[in-house]
């Protein structure tokens, strides 16, 4: 399939902020979805570093230039809106076959029968897929039930990497199509939109040596420290923190007895100290925990003496962190830590009431004023997973409508996807700004998104200056980025790890308001060792040693 770049008549730049503005579904409707899972008694032999030779070619493509481009892994972002759509498919990638297919929905299941979103996409794709939808809070269970017996597995299975459920390493193997002859190398060239999904993306598909399974791609940064510029530029504070002690000497200068300067800042405590997500490898090729590391233990002092001077928020001391965003919107403090994608629904529930809300991420420093260390992300958590088949027609065909689903922006194919039919999913308002209808709220859930997804843009034109000053932050926060250890490796961890840490978070919390002492972190250690930690250490050793 060769996809064309013909513009599609009739879409005119008013369209296009609909289907953008739309916002009906997306990445952002996942923030916040997770829910544990647990893994096997024995190393997973699915673990192991994912040779170049089973993984895709990556080929970029982009239908509509971006106004902020990529810069080493960042978010593209468009701030200006192209005229016209592209049509990706000029007739549809199907052969009429119809599958079955399994997804989490963290919201309201709309109904599968009768929907005219659905109707329009399997139209489009020239398939029919009959979705299986099940409750996101729920579904690692439901997984673990339906994986027990093969016949019960669906065409596709949308498997959360924090549901997979135990022995996945083992069903993996026999439950599912090894996508490798498919898509690896320039095999993928087949499928261009696939093709246009980044490596790093697709490691994480990669499965005791086998290219198993579909991406849906995130951020390659996840986390952040933001504050109340509005605030901040009312107050004249003009100079940023460039170091640990001037962000504690900003908290007790913003802190006044009718407010305070931030929330729990433990997450923004780890991100300027470079605190390890899990181990380190030593030059001898020996693991060293984070919990282990000076930086965690600088990251634990200083954030005891942010609790100290009393610059957090009462409630925040309280531990009250379900409305930790709402006391950073209301004022109540001005630094707080979240998630990227914080940023863009706080301006969706601010800026109507409040013109003037802004907030800001600090720019990446360290801790001592040196270069900062940002730890990637896993760019793919949620995969897609073909079971296997003797008909390589049938798997050939899923992978075409793959194809058509990754359709990146730009497109009416992904206009379709993610913002539904025009005229009956969304209107436009006299800015040309989308308003979605209410049988949106019924039919149109996120649910094809969950099979394969284009790589993550920025596009939300609607919270002026937004793409930006979102994209031009991440594109100079990437050039820090480090890969942590075991990057782009599926290790399952034996289910009786599975507590081993809720102590040593016990701690941090006590630590950091005061209840206990820094000096109570090495006893807490060895507790940690002896209980797990070294036997715990030894897996991944084992696995580390195995490359």
């Amino acid at each position: 399939m060769t996809p064309s770049r013909a513009p599609v008549g009739g879409h005119s730049r008013r369209t296009f902020l609909t289907l953008v503005g739309a916002g009906v579904v997306g990445s952002a409707a996942l923030a916040g979805c997770r829910t544990g899972g647990s893994g096997s008694d024995a190393p997973s032999s699915s673990a192991g570093v994912a040779s170049d030779d089973v993984l895709p070619a990556y080929l970029p493509l982009d239908y509509v230039e971006p106004d902020f481009p990529s810069v080493n892994g960042s978010t593209a972002g468009f701030a200006t809106i192209p005229s016209e759509l592209v049509q990706a498919y000029e007739t549809p990638p199907g052969s009429g076959s119809t599958f079955t297919a399994m997804t989490p929905l963290w919201g309201a299941i709309p109904p599968t029968v009768g929907n005219q979103y659905y109707d329009a996409v399997n139209a489009a794709i020239g398939s029919t897929i009959e979705f299986q939808i099940s409750d996101g809070n729920t579904y690692g269970d439901k997984l673990a039930a339906v994986l027990a017996s093969a016949d019960d597995v669906p065409d596709w299975v949308c498997i959360p990497t924090w549901n997979i459920p135990p022995r996945f390493d083992q069903a993996v193997e026999s439950l599912f199509e090894d996508l490798t002859p498919f898509l690896a190398g320039d095999a993928v060239r087949s499928y261009p939109h696939l093709a246009n999904i980044p490596t790093d993306v697709w490691r994480f598909c990669v499965f005791d040596g086998k290219l198993k399974a579909l991406p849906f791609p995130g951020e390659i940064i996840t986390d952040a420290i933001f504050y109340r510029d509005d605030v901040f530029e009312e107050e004249g504070i003009t100079e940023l923190p460039t170091t640990a002690e001037e962000l504690l000497e900003l908290c007790a200068e913003l802190t006044n007895g009718r407010r305070w300067a931030a929330n729990d800042l433990w997450n923004a405590a780890t991100l300027i100290h470079g605190v390890v997500p899990k181990w380190r490898i030593e030059d001898d090729g020996t693991l060293t925990h984070r919990i282990e590391t000076e930086e965690y233990r600088a990251a634990l002092e200083w954030n005891a003496r942010l609790f100290a001077q009393g610059s957090v928020h009462p409630d925040a001391v309280a531990d009250n962190s379900g409305d930790a965003k709402a006391r950073f919107e209301s004022g109540q403090v001005l630094i707080s830590s979240d998630g990227v994608g914080g940023w863009h629904e706080a301006l969706a529930r601010q800026l109507g009431s409040n013109p003037t809300y802004s907030q800001r991420p600090f720019p990446p420093f360290a801790a001592d004023g040196g270069t900062p260390v940002l730890w990637k992300g896993n760019p793919a958590n949620i995969l897609s997973f073909i079971k296997a088949t003797d008909d390589k027609d049938k798997v050939a065909e899923m992978l075409a409508v793959a194809d058509f689903l990754a359709a990146p922006f730009g497109t009416t194919e992904y206009a379709l996807i993610n913002y539904g039919v025009e005229g009956v999913h969304y209107e436009t308002d006299d800015q040309g700004l989308p308003v979605p209808t209410e049988l949106a709220a019924t039919e149109l859930q996120p649910t094809y998104v969950f099979l394969a997804d284009p790589p993550v843009v920025n596009a939300k034109v609607q919270y002026p200056g937004f793409v930006e000053a979102f994209c031009t932050w991440m594109a100079d926060a990437a050039q820090y980025v480090q890969d942590p250890a075991f990057f782009g490796m599926q290790i399952t961890e034996p289910n009786r790890f599975g507590s081993l840490n809720q102590p040593i978070e016990d701690l941090e919390k006590d630590i950091s308001r005061g209840r206990r002492s820094i000096d109570d972190l090495d006893a807490a250690i060895e507790t940690w060792r002896s209980s797990g930690g070294e036997e715990l250490r030894q897996f991944y050793q084992d696995v580390l040693d195995a490359q």
